[in-house]
């Protein structure tokens, strides 16, 4: 069993946007980047399937050359292969992203290296955005299931089961397929010292991938606004009662 996860580079959780003068990208200067926690969750579901049916992983991001940093983290939790799909750092829309990995993924097969499995995390961590992974399967002309927390393999049939109110909405296809992780399926092994420096002399296949001018065009970003607080630093305990009551007064809940 051949399995492609496909994961995004995305800023650490939390981190303060800063654009740029023009407003039409974010100053990356000062971010950490990481994996999300869906494609995490995605990579693990990968190595856990090929080490009980077999076959061979593959990562893919697209991304600038500095993704090798998260291409070498998959790797070193177990993933056999990976893939850079090389830009500029221009951030690619969903569309322009989807075409680009299912050209890849055509490519592959003429050479013939089939996937049976494609899977993604549910969502970008950075955007929200669940279209990648919906796309990519259309463009293949593949079956897809969104929203999964338990997939198994089975005589050529992914049985891919996702929360409903209540219980469970079970589905079975035919692969290959995509599937559409989301976190709560597994819990992501640790990066072993080993692993890393396995990780680290790893080859990874480079890949120009070719730029779609289809969908929305971006005028502008825009930082959301920020909520202030307020906070009062309460001092002895006898005060800091006394004025606890003041303040549940004010908000009339005493």
């Amino acid at each position: 069993m051949n399995i492609l996860v496909c994961i995004k580079r995305v800023p650490f959780p939390g981190a303060k946007f800063l654009l740029t003068e023009d407003e039409q990208e974010i100053n990356t200067r000062n971010l950490s980047f990481t994996i999300g926690p869906h494609e995490e969750c995605a990579l693990e579901e990968a190595v856990q399937l090929t080490e009980q049916y077999g076959g061979e992983s593959t990562v893919l991001t697209l991304g600038p050359a500095e993704s090798h940093e998260q291409l070498r983290d998959a790797l070193a939790m177990g993933v056999h292969n990976a893939i850079l799909l090389q830009t500029d750092g221009q951030e690619w829309n969903a569309i322009a992203t989807a075409l680009a990995i299912a050209d890849t993924v055509r490519g592959l097969r003429d050479q013939g290296h089939n996937f049976d499995v494609l899977l993604f995390g549910n969502d970008a961590a950075d955007t929200g955005g669940s279209q990648v992974g919906i796309r990519v399967a259309h463009a293949l002309d593949m079956p897809c299931v969104t929203g999964i927390k338990a997939l198994e393999i089975a005589d050529g049939i992914g049985e891919a089961r996702r929360e409903a109110s209540g219980g469970w909405e079970v589905f079975k296809v035919s692969l290959p397929a995509v599937f559409t992780v989301k976190e709560g399926i597994n819990l992501p092994r640790f990066r072993t010292m080993p692993g890393r420096l396995k990780a680290k002399r790893a080859p990874i296949l480079t890949i120009d991938p070719q730029w779609s001018a289809d969908g929305f065009t971006k005028v502008r970003l825009k930082n959301t606004p920020e909520q202030s607080t307020q906070v009062e630093i309460l001092k002895d305990a006898q005060q800091a009662s006394l004025r606890v009551a003041e303040i549940l007064r004010e908000m009339q809940l005493l």
